[in-house]
């Protein structure tokens, strides 16, 4: 894969019109996209379908957690969609209800293991007796052994992640930020050179690119440094 398909823009913006004049001025340099919540409920899933159908690849951050039979109904028809990632929970038998569903049909699922705006602390207080390097870990496990086709995950545990996953499994790592750049309410974040270094497949940028004074400089500058990390002899 080049720098292309591995950079994943998030359209966190609140209204259609925002999200289609900003893939507009990324233009082709920006393949891959992620549509989460706020576009999803304002109309997000028909962007995404004709997003998809004009060539570009989709990252449909839902975070699914439900009873099987609600996750595999919802993951046999978002497979239908064209999409090219889904994440859910990386619960074990969402996960394993989510993988039988999405049987055949080249549709990514991808296992979050613990939010980047998430601590030790925040971990503590939601009940959890685990730090939140190890119940990455474990949750890696648990999404290799149900044949999920990847994981979501700090970049700071991506290495760790990968010597679990092995090869093949896609990590996707949000909380990316360039050097320099605010991290916002992000706790466990990571530049794109370090991130790809450690062991991420996919990384997701939203607000360095959505926010930047203008968006396809700061994609552009994101897509170097990239490319620096996976062809070190072209810089």
């Amino acid at each position: 894969m080049d720098a292309r398909e591995r950079l994943i823009v998030g359209l966190d913006v609140p209204t259609i019109g925002e999200a289609e004049r900003l893939v507009f001025s990324l233009g082709d340099d920006i393949l891959f996209y992620k549509i989460g919540y706020q576009l999803v409920f304002a109309g997000g899933l028909e962007f995404a379908r004709d997003l998809a159908a004009s060539g570009k690849k989709i990252f449909l951050d839902m975070k699914l957690l439900d009873i099987d039979n609600t996750v595999a109904s919802g993951v046999e028809n978002i497979a239908k969609m064209g999409m090219s990632m889904l994440t859910l929970h990386a619960y074990p038998k969402a996960m394993k209800a989510a993988v039988e569903a999405a049987a055949g049909s080249g549709l990514c699922l991808l296992g979050v293991t613990v939010l980047t705006s998430m601590d030790a602390d925040d971990l503590a207080e939601a009940g959890y007796s685990q730090d939140p390097h190890s119940l990455v870990l474990r949750r890696a496990e648990q999404a290799r052994a149900t044949g999920m086709g990847g994981i979501v995950c700090s970049a700071e545990e991506a290495a760790a992640v990968r010597e679990i996953v092995g090869p093949d499994m896609a990590i996707v790592t949000p909380g990316i930020r360039p050097a320099g750049s605010d991290k916002g309410d992000q706790k466990r974040v990571m530049t794109p050179f370090d991130a790809l270094k450690a062991g991420a497949t996919h990384l997701v940028v939203g607000r360095p690119v959505v926010k930047a004074p203008d968006p396809r400089d700061a994609a552009r500058a994101i897509l170097s440094e990239m490319v620096s990390a996976l062809w070190p002899a072209n810089r």
